[in-house]
């Protein structure tokens, strides 16, 4: 996710300075989009207006902020922080008050839209921190985002997104069954495509997955991994706040299983590979 929204803001005329744990891809990245390679998240807030991060979870997104190699002990006062990671709403709380504490804007914006999403700079952004922050954030955010929205305080970025997961998980496993019957039935998946896709039924995950699903394709996309890591923290988040989410509970275990098939890096929609063949 993170390569192809860097290129974007390359492209929207920003200098960048790119760090990857793996220098190699950083390296490739600079090869091909221009900026410069670094080596530290330190070395990224040193002098910086503007740190932006997209990492994997709340260990990892602690590590390049407040760990000992952090960028917030080198990022200078009134500089602004944007994290694009899915993580819990705790962290992002908590590193709103260390940001607050060092004069740092911070903006938890996690984001929806998938590779190609960000591939066509055409992500949607749930955003959580002052409205100072989203402010400052969104002209730098437009360079990769069809929709930007202000949520609310530090933390409800997060807790959006995990709306967005919970819809996602549902749809999904409905999407697997219905693909599923209709293969059973015998029936044409084209047409039946044709038909349920214009109307009520469609859905993002029906009009971009249906085919790849039908077809058995899945080495592309939203990996499982990632999606049993969003619902984790959503189901969370509920045993928190008092929600009841017994179907994503129960799309939590079925990707559970698509994992212990040999799915954890599969795109989401592998999920109808539990079903049989």
């Amino acid at each position: 996710m993170g390569a192809p929204m860097a290129r974007h803001l390359a492209q929207a005329g920003h200098k960048l300075f790119v760090y990857n744990r793996s220098p190699e891809k950083a390296a490739a990245w600079v090869a091909g989009h221009g900026g410069r390679q670094i080596f530290s998240p330190a070395e990224a807030g040193d002098g910086a207006d503007v740190v932006i991060s997209c990492v994997g979870n709340d260990d990892d997104l602690a590590a390049v902020t407040i760990g000992p190699d952090g960028a917030f002990h080198h990022m200078k006062s009134g500089a602004l922080f944007i994290d694009h990671t899915t993580v819990s709403a705790k962290i992002a709380r908590q590193l709103a008050l260390d940001a607050a504490q060092r004069g740092i804007l911070a903006l938890d914006a996690p984001v929806s839209g998938g590779q190609a999403g960000a591939e066509n700079g055409a992500l949607s952004i749930m955003c959580g921190g002052d409205v100072a922050a989203f402010q400052a954030a969104e002209p730098i955010m437009q360079a990769y985002a069809a929709r930007m929205v202000h949520i609310g305080e530090a933390g409800a970025g997060q807790t959006a997104k995990m709306v967005n997961q919970i819809a996602i998980a549902g749809v999904l496993q409905g999407l697997s069954e219905a693909v599923k019957f209709a293969e059973a039935a015998n029936l044409d998946s084209g047409k039946v495509f044709d038909a349920v896709s214009g109307g009520a039924a469609s859905s993002w995950q029906m009009l971009n997955r249906w085919h790849s699903m039908a077809e058995g394709r899945f080495d592309f996309g939203f990996a499982i991994d990632w999606m049993r890591k969003d619902l984790g923290l959503a189901l969370d988040e509920a045993r928190n706040n008092g929600a009841s989410l017994p179907v994503t509970a129960l799309v939590d275990q079925f990707y559970a299983e698509a994992q212990a098939m040999g799915h954890g890096r599969s795109d989401t929609s592998a999920l109808i590979e539990r079903l049989g063949r």
